[in-house]
């Protein structure tokens, strides 16, 4: 298991931004040198993760609980057969494209060691937006990435580190639950009775959905 690439991201204009300034940090190339990743801070004040990567949008998008954001080669790969065009690592505006992990299918909570310094933690999946829309340019491509499911992760920085393209990458904990970023995005999206199921992942889970959660657990009375 590795990070094939660490990609980083730079200001510019795109047609569907979610910002007001018109601008984003979607496109994401690999990056040749080390890269310095710790915790931004909290969403609304602080970006990404990583030195030198930008987030546009403050409002959707960087902050601890989507500090850094990974995505399977495996699953570009998939995409790349269904949308018969190459998706070079990055192309889903990734911060780490890996192998050998099973990104998707990641429990919540779930810790990775990258290197000899960084450990990331598995918060939530990735919520398809007008942006990823956009910058893929395939029509309908919000439902499409919704059905298929394959959400690759958002991780917040448990211990900073600075690493680079080909760092392996161990799982160092995995939580006893069976909440993954999959079943998170089911939960916040399309299958929102699946919420009560996500407060078994507790406070590892991305602060939005764990709000959420508690909130559809209090308003019916139920529990996971």
């Amino acid at each position: 298991m590795k990070v094939l690439t660490v990609n980083l991201g730079r200001p510019a204009p795109s047609p569907h931004p979610d910002g007001a300034d018109g601008l984003t940090g979607i496109g994401k190339h690999p990056s040749d040198a080390p890269v310095r990743v710790a915790d931004p801070g909290p969403k609304g004040i602080g970006g990404s993760g990583l030195a030198g990567d930008s987030v546009c949008d403050l409002r959707h998008h960087g902050g601890s609980d989507q500090a850094v954001y990974a995505y399977a080669r495996e699953e570009l790969d998939a995409w790349e057969r269904e949308l018969g065009r190459p998706l070079p690592n990055g192309a889903f505006g990734e911060n780490l494209t890996t192998l050998g992990l099973t990104v998707s299918h990641a429990r919540i909570g779930e810790r990775w060691r990258i290197g000899d310094e960084l450990v990331l933690e598995v918060t939530s999946g990735r919520i398809p937006c007008r942006t990823f829309a956009g910058h893929l340019g395939e029509r309908g491509w919000v439902r499409r990435f919704t059905q298929e499911g394959a959400t690759g992760a958002y991780l917040r920085v448990i211990e900073p580190g600075t690493i680079r393209s080909g760092d392996p990458v161990e799982v160092v904990y995995t939580p006893g639950h069976e909440i993954t970023a999959a079943l998170e995005f089911r939960a916040t999206t399309t299958e929102r009775e699946l919420l009560p199921r996500l407060l078994d992942a507790g406070d590892a889970l991305h602060t939005e959905a764990l709000r959420a959660a508690r909130a559809y657990v209090a308003q019916r009375g139920t529990s996971a």
